[in-house]
């Protein structure tokens, strides 16, 4: 099969294509004919030899998410047919023609979504369904901050949040992601190049704050996040790309009583993954069916053209998923 293989940490120019040999499903597991995936901040971190893969996952190989029909099934695996349609996460190795993943971690892919959006489907969604949902506690009415909204995690959240009757506020800095995100929902749009964060949430909460902040950058934003929580707020940190560093006001953690929260997704044990893909295959996929939420497509990629999609990612020039067919 063919495969994108990261030859040494360093630039896009150290990825290349190459033959592999096809992987056996083991007991209980899917073999799943890829035809596309899409591509993520993990994959560039892991490019540059800043995130290797979890144990068990390709060294080599990267790539956290998947869209693809059945292909073969290992011993005691029966949920799924030979030819069925199915999406979902890995630890790493779906930049591949193939890849073998736990029959349960496979979620089906709706009958209204083609390849490209349902490979825009897995790594966002699941993850931005779980921090705000099942960590963070997003109830209706609710207030929620999101930043870098026009990433694919935030496009996703805007969507999941708005669908739940949630008052949605989000950040970028570039002008047209902000007016992008609004037509999926996002109620207050604020560019953090020009706009002072806490001074337009309180704005546009009419000094209230928010309840739940989902921050995808951390840096110097962290510390401005906390002082735009209500009392009892929720902030869940899942993604630096702003920096790993960020100074806190530890009274005001206190005094507000506010919760902090980190995540990752990608090293979680496989029985915390195939409980997150079935509660969501019962509480997301209706919404997708019905078309309340789609998956937001960026660009679409020829495995071929795998170093122009990561420049593409690096300039930050993309509006949700950059995906990538064989």
């Amino acid at each position: 099969m063919k495969a994108i293989v990261i030859t040494r940490p360093g630039g896009p120019e150290v990825l290349v294509q190459e033959e592999r040999p096809v992987p056996e499903p083991g007991p209980g597991e899917v073999r799943v004919r890829v035809h596309a995936s899409a591509l993520n901040r993990a994959d560039i971190l892991q490019r540059r030899g800043d995130y290797p893969a979890p144990p068990g996952a390709p060294a080599d190989v990267p790539g956290l998410e998947y869209a693809g029909e059945v292909d073969a099934a290992g011993e005691g695996a029966g949920l799924w047919a030979v030819g069925n349609r199915v999406m979902g996460i890995v630890g790493g190795g779906a930049h591949a023609e193939y890849v073998v993943v736990h029959e349960r971690e496979a979620i089906r892919i709706p009958q209204n979504l083609g390849w490209n959006e349902a490979a825009a489907v897995p790594e966002a969604f699941l993850t931005a369904y779980d921090a705000l949902f099942r960590q963070l506690d997003l109830k209706m009415g609710e207030r929620v901050l999101i930043h870098a909204v026009g990433s694919g995690v935030g496009t996703a959240a805007v969507q999941l949040a708005h669908a739940a009757g949630a008052l949605t506020i989000g950040t970028s800095r570039t002008a047209e992601k902000l007016k992008r995100a609004a037509e999926l929902g996002m109620e207050v749009g604020i560019d953090t190049s020009s706009e002072d964060l806490a001074e337009a949430v309180n704005q546009a909460t009419y000094g209230s704050g928010v309840h739940a902040v989902l921050d995808l950058v951390g840096g110097k934003l962290f510390e401005a996040s906390l002082r735009v929580l209500a009392l009892r707020g929720r902030l869940i940190v899942v993604g630096t790309t702003g920096g790993a560093q960020a100074e806190m006001d530890l009274g005001l953690l206190l005094r507000r009583r506010l919760q902090l929260i980190g995540t990752v997704l990608r090293s979680r044990p496989l029985e915390e993954k195939i409980a997150l893909a079935r509660e969501f295959s019962r509480s997301v996929l209706p919404l997708f069916s019905n078309g309340r939420i789609r998956p937001v497509v960026d660009t679409v990629h020829p495995f071929s053209e795998i170093r122009a999609a990561h420049e593409r990612m690096e300039r930050n020039e993309s509006f949700g998923k950059i995906v990538l067919t064989w």
